[in-house]
């Protein structure tokens, strides 16, 4: 079986090794490289083959975004899912953009992280609730038109349920149909993003208006 093969960039010693053990113990995932230091991270990157960078954002007197931009511009093509304490809606659309497959909160379970990272290693996006909601508030209270004229009132009003962080049983609640008709809704969402999760769909859906042809 092929191992994943991780770096974590963190300036907190304690947390870095106690992840480094808690990952180790994963049977598909490898730590190939500890760092405290942006600096030592990108040299990593020139040294060893990593999958993913496990990156924080608050690095002391760097943050996590500026190693992204520098680990593009050094060549490095692997995944970056940032484990942090926090972020605002601003900086985590801009790792986004600059190239992050993800966000995952450190009050995050284990397993959770470790379902991320292979989600991750997989191709997909994974951005913990917490941040889609701050990213979704800050696009609406600045008036931002989500996806606009691309979709029917249905499938606004669900998007807007899963804008919210509402299950779908919620979502049907709220808007006065039934779960299964959300469910149904749903699967027209993803199609027409070319999402997989709630949190590849919001993303995209922030990023830019979603056409007719299923294209983002």
């Amino acid at each position: 079986m092929d191992r994943i093969r991780l770096l974590l960039v963190d300036d907190h010693p304690l947390f870095r090794e106690g992840l480094n053990r808690l990952l180790d113990s994963e049977p598909d995932l490898e730590v190939v490289g500890r760092c405290g230091t942006a600096a030592e991270g990108l040299q990593t990157l020139k040294a060893a083959e990593v999958d993913i960078v496990l990156l924080d954002f608050d690095l002391g007197a760097e943050h996590g975004n500026q190693f992204i931009s520098s680990a593009r511009e050094s060549g490095y093509a692997g995944k970056i899912l940032m484990v942090t304490a926090g972020m605002n809606a601003m900086q985590s659309s801009t790792a986004l953009k600059l190239g992050a497959s993800g966000i995952i909160l450190k009050t995050s379970s284990p397993g959770t992280l470790a379902k991320a990272i292979r989600l991750v290693a997989n191709g997909e996006i994974w951005i913990d609730q917490k941040v889609v909601q701050q990213m979704a508030d800050r696009a609406l209270a600045g008036g931002q038109q989500t996806l606009p004229r691309t979709l029917t009132e249905r499938e606004n009003q669900v998007l807007q349920g899963v804008f919210e962080g509402l299950t779908n049983k919620e979502i049907g609640v709220k808007i006065g149909v039934s779960e299964d008709s959300v469910k149904t809704t749903l699967k027209y969402l993803f199609h027409k993003a070319g999402a997989k999760t709630r949190g590849q769909l919001v993303w995209m859906a922030l990023q830019g208006p979603l056409r007719k042809d299923g294209k983002p």
